[in-house]
C-alpha cells in the first residue's frame, strides 16, 4: 500500500534582510549617533565657552584677535555689541593711559659708529624668536642714531619696505606707522598722525597743538613713546617719529598686566630700546600656520628678558615686514606679499647721505584720496 499522502505547512523560518538593507540601517544608526554625540558636545562646549571663565577668557581672546583685523565687526557674535563697544573703549582708554607715563630711566647711548667697529660689534644681528604658538625674527640695532625713517619716493602710493631699502641703500628696514586704509584696501599713501624724518615734519594731520602718541628716535639716540604735540616733539629734538600706539614698557616695566590685556593674537611689529641705547624691533608673524600670531604681553615678556626699558607697539598685522640685505626674512600674512606703506623704519651706515625727501610737501593732504590706485 502505497503511502498516505498528506498537505503540510511549513512553519514560517525568520525573515531574511539582504546585506544591503543590514548596511543601510547601520549607516542611519550612526548617522543618528553622531548627530546626537554633536548636539551633545555643542550643548557641553556652549555651557563651557559662555558660562565658565575660561570659556570666557578664550572668548574675549578671540574677540581681541578678530579687532585688530578687518573683520572687527565679527567680534559682536562672539561678545554682543556692547561687549564689542566695550572692549574697543577699554583698549582706546588703557592705550591713553600707558602714553601718557613718563619714562627716567636714563639710556647710555652708545659711542659713534667708528669706535663699534674697533669693538668688531655688527651694527645690525637678527635672532630667531618664538614662542607656544607664535615664531619670528628680532632685529638688534646698535646704534639707534643709525636709523632714519622713510616715506614713498612716488606721490599718490606708498610703497613697499623691500622697495625702500634698495632704493635708498639701507642695510635692513621694518613697517612702521599706520595709515588710512579704506576697507582695508587703502593705496598706502595717506599716513596718520604725525610723520618725522631727520628731525622735520613730513606730515601733520593735526595742528601743532594737537597731542598725538608716537614712537620715534630723539637727536641723541634715545628712544621716544608716549603722547606729545608736534610742538613739544620739536622742542625734545625728536628725528625720527610716527604715529602708533600703545607704549607698553616704561622704565623696565611692562605696563600689559596678563595674556588677557595683549590686544589679541596678531602679526606684530614693535620697538624696544635697552639701557645701553640697543634698538631691538620684535617681528612676528601670524594668520599662518607655522604660526598664528603673538599678544603684546607676548612682545613685552620678550623685550624685558633682553632688558627693555621703553617699549611700543608699531602698525603689525599684514604689513608687518623685516627685510634685510635686500631680502625678505619673514613671512608677510597677506597673500599678496608685502603691502604698500608710507613709512618704514630703516638702517643706514650713514643716514645722512639717504635719499629721502618730503613727498607729501606741497600737497593739500584733505585732497588725498587713499582708496585711489
Amino acid at each position: 500500500m502505497e503511502p498516505k499522502l498528506t498537505n503540510r505547512t511549513s512553519a514560517p523560518g525568520p525573515t531574511v534582510r539582504s546585506p544591503k538593507k543590514k548596511k543601510k540601517r547601520r549607516g542611519l544608526r550612526f548617522v543618528r549617533n553622531l548627530f546626537l554625540l554633536m548636539m551633545i558636545s555643542a550643548a557641553l562646549f556652549s555651557g563651557w565657552f559662555f558660562l565658565t571663565a575660561s570659556g570666557n577668557e578664550l572668548r574675549y581672546l578671540m574677540a581681541d584677535t578678530l579687532i585688530t583685523t578687518q573683520h572687527r565687526h565679527w567680534a559682536k557674535y562672539l561678545i554682543g555689541q556692547e561687549g564689542l563697544d566695550r572692549q574697543v573703549a577699554k583698549y582706546m582708554q588703557q592705550f591713553e593711559e600707558m602714553s601718557e607715563t613718563t619714562s627716567t630711566v636714563s639710556v647710555h647711548v652708545p659711542p659713534p659708529r667708528e669706535e663699534i667697529k674697533k669693538q668688531e660689534e655688527p651694527l645690525v644681528k637678527i635672532e630667531p624668536i618664538e614662542g607656544a604658538k607664535f615664531k619670528g625674527h628680532l632685529l638688534i640695532v646698535r646704534d639707534p642714531k643709525k636709523i632714519r625713517l622713510a616715506v614713498p619716493d612716488k606721490v599718490g602710493k606708498g610703497e613697499k619696505v623691500s622697495s625702500m631699502v634698495k632704493r635708498t641703500g639701507a642695510i635692513a628696514g621694518v613697517n612702521a606707522g599706520g595709515f588710512v586704509d579704506p576697507e582695508w584696501m587703502g593705496n598706502g599713501f595717506q599716513p596718520t598722525g604725525i610723520v618725522i624724518s631727520g628731525g622735520k615734519i613730513y606730515y601733520n594731520d593735526g595742528a601743532m597743538t594737537t597731542p598725538t602718541s608716537i614712537v620715534g628716535i630723539d637727536k641723541d639716540g634715545r628712544m621716544v613713546a608716549g603722547k606729545y604735540t608736534p610742538k613739544q616733539m620739536l622742542e625734545m629734538g625728536v628725528q625720527e617719529a610716527v604715529t602708533f600706539t600703545p607704549k607698553f614698557i616704561n622704565d623696565g616695566k611692562g605696563l600689559i598686566k596678563n595674556q588677557a590685556d595683549g590686544w589679541g593674537i596678531a602679526p606684530r611689529t614693535c620697538m624696544a630700546q635697552t639701557a645701553d641705547g640697543t634698538i631691538l624691533f620684535a617681528i612676528i608673524d601670524g594668520r599662518q600656520t607655522h604660526s598664528i600670531g603673538a599678544t603684546l604681553y607676548d612682545i613685552q615678556q620678550i623685550f624685558l628678558e633682553r632688558g627693555a626699558v621703553i617699549a611700543a607697539n608699531l602698525d603689525g598685522g599684514s604689513s608687518t615686514v623685516l627685510v634685510h640685505n635686500n631680502e625678505i626674512v619673514n613671512k608677510p600674512a597677506s597673500p599678496h606679499g608685502e603691502r604698500y606703506l608710507p613709512t618704514a623704519f630703516l638702517v643706514f651706515d650713514d643716514p645722512a647721505k639717504a635719499p629721502i625727501r618730503n613727498v607729501w610737501e606741497g600737497l593739500d593732504i584733505s585732497k588725498i584720496d587713499p582708496s585711489k590706485w
